[in-house]
């Protein structure tokens, strides 16, 4: 809607990462010079990720990318903190994000409210609009039920379907909160000739779909061509056909960050792979040639 860009601030978060730092299983929060706070966590077993960065941003959000100054900034505030300080070098991977936040009027973007704002259009005789500013991925299920609730006086049928996502499951989450190891035990005991670390990493990132994955596998040579990282051709295809991944990106950085560990001959090999296995898959059927991916 017109005049509806003057309530959003665009503020670009950047994160680093680094060849592990520290050897243990907890995380640290700095308080940074300049007042912000920054944040070192053990990540993806090997690294640690640094950040966070906030910035106001001007660019296509399509084109973001962490800035050299964004890094010289992560690098110098958690030198402050460690033994041995960091150095460029270390770093083996950036990404940045754009943040649509209300814009509040804080002076400083690291000021702005992260709280969501709705903003109701409702012109006569005409269907309403709905605005969404601002909001944390950490808050989208209360951001969707407050969603639905404002738009209930238009929508009467809405009343029977708000208020359930707090107990309901996403998929591969239908177990006990406190029920990780027992997961992972169980599919051990189920496919005893594979690595814990590997039935571990499925579950982290799957859940209970690990197993859709896995199927009746005897060993990780029936899980089809091996790219590296654990990443196997029925991965693939589940990530393809379950997760809507339709590129390398979608794989290697979004869904498992296996980009972490492979050469870049390897991520090739896997861009190649998922380009073949698409092009199957949507002459079969099995998938729609027009999904897009994120």
């Amino acid at each position: 809607k017109s005049g509806m860009e003057s309530h959003v601030r665009l503020v670009q978060g950047s994160h680093i990462v680094l060849r592990r730092i520290y050897d243990h299983d907890r995380a640290y929060i700095f308080q940074n010079a300049d007042g912000r706070i920054i944040f070192a966590i053990p990540y993806q077993n090997h690294f640690t990720l640094i950040g966070t960065t906030d910035r106001d941003y001007k660019g296509d959000p399509g084109e973001v990318h962490a800035t050299e100054d964004e890094i010289t900034y992560l690098i110098a505030a958690a030198s402050e903190y460690f033994k041995t300080p960091l150095k460029r070098e270390d770093v083996v991977w950036s990404y940045s994000g754009v943040r649509p936040l209300y814009d509040d009027g804080a002076s400083k973007a690291q000021e702005a409210t992260r709280d969501y704002v709705l903003k109701l259009d409702k012109p006569d005789g005409k269907a309403p609009l709905l605005s969404v500013f601002g909001g944390k991925i950490t808050t989208y299920r209360r951001l969707a039920e407050a969603v639905l609730d404002r738009l209930k006086p238009y929508f009467p049928s809405l009343s029977a379907h708000i208020g359930w996502t707090a107990q309901d499951r996403l998929p591969g989450g239908d177990f006990p909160e406190t029920g990780f190891v027992a997961l992972v035990d169980g599919l051990l005991a189920d496919y005893p000739q594979f690595d814990r670390a590997y039935l571990m990493r499925l579950s982290r990132l799957y859940g209970t779909c690990a197993r859709k994955i896995l199927g009746s596998a005897k060993s990780m040579a029936d899980l089809g061509q091996h790219f590296g990282g654990t990443l196997t051709a029925r991965e693939i295809d589940y990530l393809i056909s379950s997760e809507w991944a339709k590129t390398a990106d979608d794989i290697l950085w979004r869904r498992t960050k296996l980009g972490l560990l492979l050469t870049e001959a390897e991520r090739l090999t896997v861009a190649n792979a998922i380009l073949n296995r698409r092009q199957v898959m949507v002459k079969s059927g099995s998938i729609s040639g027009g999904e897009q991916a994120a």
